[in-house]
């Protein structure tokens, strides 16, 4: 197995990396919506939030050598489900079909307080 960093997604906040290739996938870690540049939350709205946890694993799956349009699945985190429509309607802007297949959850609270946090399982090659 191998660990995937890249300065284009936000560090680890734990003992965790950010992905790990295994069996000809890429495993991502959830991402929260830093922008790496800042080490901030873009947004507190959570569509924007939701949108910047993608753009941090397109990036992981661009250092791996791969990209976001082999996704094969993703778990969305949300602290508040009733936001669902519009997050699902941003969501599909970064996917064409077959889309990948997904869970979406409502969770009680997530690191740092974020309202979303995304996980992902990209094909390689």
């Amino acid at each position: 197995m191998t660990a995937i960093s890249t300065e284009k997604a936000p560090a680890a906040i734990g003992p965790y990396s950010q992905a790990r290739i295994a069996g000809g996938l890429l495993f991502v870690s959830g991402q929260l919506p830093i922008d790496p540049a800042t080490g901030e939350f873009v947004s507190q709205d959570a569509v924007e939030q939701m949108k910047q946890c993608i753009r941090n694993i397109a990036a992981i799956a661009e250092a791996a050598g791969t990209s976001l349009s082999k996704t094969v699945k993703t778990t969305i985190l949300l602290t508040e489900l009733s936001g669902f429509a519009a997050i699902n309607e941003a969501y599909g802007a970064f996917f064409e079909a077959p889309y990948p297949a997904r869970a979406t959850l409502e969770v009680s609270a997530l690191p740092k307080g974020a309202k979303v946090e995304v996980e992902a399982v990209i094909e390689l090659a």
